[in-house]
């Protein structure tokens, strides 16, 4: 008998730094319920509308009864995505280019049944030209 797992994708934002103009109808999280079957593995998928300096995202999970956790924080600026105590092997996380990036799941257990979050960040880039 196969064991199914529940993983629930949400939409969040980082709030504090966001424009009134800047609004969640331009972000698309796929898929936004996702069950798997044991030991499979699957991926979860962040895409936006914004501009380039939305080049940051976090990868977030909530288990029943506990407060979120991160994950994994990727930028399109480098490959160094940075999983604190998060097993990078467990949770590859891809992020080549400001507009996307997706977060996969490998070997999926019971324990991995959780909310799982993406946040993007707004980052100002400055440019300064002398002459």
């Amino acid at each position: 008998m196969r064991s199914i797992i529940l993983l629930i994708l949400s939409l969040h934002w980082d709030r504090e730094i966001l424009f009134p103009f800047a609004g969640i109808s331009d972000v698309l999280q796929f898929p936004s319920v996702l069950m798997a079957v044991k030991g499979s593995d699957v991926q979860l998928n962040c895409t936006h509308k914004k501009d380039f300096s939305f080049n940051q995202m976090y990868w977030y999970r909530q288990r029943p009864g506990q407060t979120m956790t991160l994950i994994v924080f990727t930028t399109s600026l480098n490959n160094k995505h940075d999983y604190g105590d998060s097993d990078p092997n467990k949770f590859p996380a891809i992020k080549t280019v400001p507009e996307r990036g997706s977060l996969t799941v490998n070997n999926v257990e019971s324990d991995d049944s959780a909310v799982l979050s993406s946040v993007l960040k707004f980052i100002r880039v400055l440019q300064i030209y002398l002459k």
